[in-house]
């Protein structure tokens, strides 16, 4: 029970690896949010943990893009459960992502996907970092996607981890520690719609260790990260991702 009693937001948790997160935080003894755009599918998860741990699950309607409704999702937050100690920046346009060239994708479209999926996570860390106190923790949501080519998803990834490098200093004098998670392939719907059966490719050619990834094998990662055992790990890109990539 590492977590007791303490409490953590979790973007994106109505499904897949979010939600995965979630529980495995209620698995430790903390009180969660769920924190997601689509009100029905987050309801209905909060729904489904909250049978099997009463009292400790909220959910709230949050879109990551919107200042003031990241603002209103920790503001519920520590009206619900009395404060702040951990974020998830997990929120990301990615099942339904779709694909196209720098050069060519839709402005619009574009200008969406990167307030989504990296302008959010800088939004929420603002919204939550008055209520964390020394000792609070932030996990964002990177992906291997960041050292290989893959054109708008990975540049939002690469600034996903510039962001956690430089705010690291920004939080560490006050205490808090913030990491990110490189994921690999791994075995969710949202993958099995991008990749298809690309995915066997990816396996058979690029990973070291020749599966899948699970969601289980993100939140050992994610857990650790946040907790004690990592007191003095803060700035730092953990690849969860069967050996795909390798850096110098």
């Amino acid at each position: 029970m590492r977590f007791n009693d303490k409490v953590a937001i979790v973007t994106g948790a109505a499904q897949g690896i979010g939600a995965a997160y979630a529980e495995g935080l209620l698995r430790e003894g903390a009180n969660v949010m769920v924190a997601d755009i689509n009100t029905d599918a987050g309801q209905a998860t909060t729904d489904a943990l909250a049978a099997k741990y009463p009292g400790k699950v909220g959910f709230v309607r949050v879109d990551v893009s919107d200042p003031e409704s990241t603002k209103a999702m920790a503001s519920a937050t520590v009206e619900q459960f009395g404060g702040i100690d951990y974020l998830i920046n997990n929120a990301a346009i990615y099942g339904t992502m779709e694909f196209d060239l720098l050069l060519t994708v839709d402005w619009d479209y574009y200008q969406k996907f990167m307030a989504v999926n990296m302008n959010g996570a800088l939004l929420c860390t603002r919204a939550v970092v008055p209520h964390m106190k020394k000792g609070s923790a932030i996990v964002n949501q990177s992906s291997t996607a960041a050292w290989l080519y893959s054109g708008f998803y990975g540049l939002a990834k690469v600034g996903i981890n510039g962001l956690t490098q430089q705010l690291a200093h920004e939080l560490g004098g006050m205490g808090i520690r913030i990491n990110a998670i490189a994921p690999g392939p791994t075995d969710t719907e949202a993958t099995r719609v991008q990749a298809g059966d690309a995915a066997k490719d990816i396996v058979r050619q690029s990973l070291a260790i020749k599966r899948m990834g699970t969601v289980d094998d993100m939140v050992g990662a994610c857990l650790f990260l946040l907790s004690d055992d990592a007191s003095w790990i803060t700035a730092q890109i953990l690849d969860v991702d069967g050996g795909q990539v390798f850096r110098a």
